[in-house]
């Protein structure tokens, strides 16, 4: 296989230095080509690309129009017959592409997703939110560790997608975030696998702030009902926990006026047994203060979005793109 790694950009030059610096010390020896999509940035790239001359990279500037969308122009511009797909905010371990080079070697699958890790020079919030999104006490697993490993939806932070699978399935659709759930089951209904590569890891890199993490995971939990809609069959009543969670907190302290605490004790002891999970992986008490911070704005943004979205695509039947035009990129 000749691997093609597909990385868009937007307005962030000092993540595409890492993220090049980290495929530098690449273990796979084969030859491997990079692709970066600068997407319509006003911040160019393209005098930090010139830095690594001895890897093999391609760029390609053009209009703004959404990571689903450059991924799929990278794709189109690609040599290789397999593509990794990863974010711009991520390190590469140095053995990423070996391991993914073995393990489709031993077991081809034509779609892939791997989990995300925090390095150690990492920000104490960009630890406690990484903890929130991978931990199993939360919304996160393993990125969707839930799910069955051979049903495993990949996410496109960490993403593997074979030539042959993206020119039947179109690649990523114009919704975002969200484009990872639509294309992986759109690929089963083509009849392509997906899995969870669990040893093929990055370091994934979020630069935000809570208000930034915030929004992220209320658009998450605004584009997950207009995927229930689209693919009724592949709901879940787990995508309503974090609403469910929300809802029953504020009954919990409805109840407390009326002398009845104990909903809110059975709360207390689900943030301590976070803050123990946190304190135990991270060894840090700031962290796993931080990490309740940082699951208390998951579950608020999440659960908020879902409700709302819920009501405007299901209830009031709405038309998505009319509903929430600002999850949809223009083409």
């Amino acid at each position: 296989m000749l691997f093609s790694l597909i990385i868009p950009i937007f307005n962030r030059p000092d993540e595409i230095d890492e993220l090049l610096e980290s495929l530098s010390k690449q273990t796979y020896t084969a030859n491997y080509e990079i692709v970066i999509i600068e997407d319509g940035s006003t911040i160019t790239c393209e005098h930090i690309i010139q830095k690594y001359v001895t890897l093999n990279v391609s760029y390609y500037f053009k209009p703004n129009s959404g990571p689903g969308d450059s991924r799929n122009y990278g794709m189109k511009m690609a040599k290789g017959d397999y593509f990794i797909i990863l974010d711009s905010d991520c390190i590469i371990p140095d053995n990423y592409i070996q391991t993914v080079d073995e393990e489709l070697k031993k077991d081809f699958v034509d779609c892939f997703g791997g989990p995300d890790a925090a390095l150690h020079s990492f920000s104490n919030i960009q630890k406690a939110i990484n903890f929130t999104m991978t931990s199993f006490l939360t919304t996160g697993g393993i990125r969707g560790g839930s799910e069955k490993l051979d049903k495993f939806q990949p996410r496109s932070f960490n993403m593997g997608l074979s030539k042959n699978a993206f020119e039947a399935s179109k690649g990523f659709g114009n919704i975002h975030p969200g484009e990872d759930p639509d294309l992986s089951i759109r690929l089963w209904k083509l009849g392509y696998k997906t899995k969870l590569i669990s040893k093929a890891f990055v370091y994934h890199k979020r630069r935000i702030d809570w208000n930034k993490f915030y929004t992220q995971v209320n658009k998450f939990g605004l584009a997950r009902p207009i995927l229930n809609s689209w693919y009724p069959e592949y709901a879940k009543i787990t995508f309503w926990f974090p609403t469910l969670f929300l809802v029953g907190f504020l009954f919990s302290v409805l109840v407390a006026i009326f002398n009845f605490p104990y909903l809110l004790f059975v709360y207390g002891f689900y943030f301590i047994m976070l803050f123990f999970s946190s304190l135990f992986q991270n060894k840090s008490i700031e962290i796993a203060l931080y990490s309740l911070v940082a699951t208390i704005i998951q579950f608020y943004g999440y659960g908020k979005g879902f409700l709302l979205s819920f009501l405007k695509i299901h209830i009031l039947k709405q038309q998505p793109e009319i509903a929430f035009p600002k999850l949809f990129f223009k083409k």
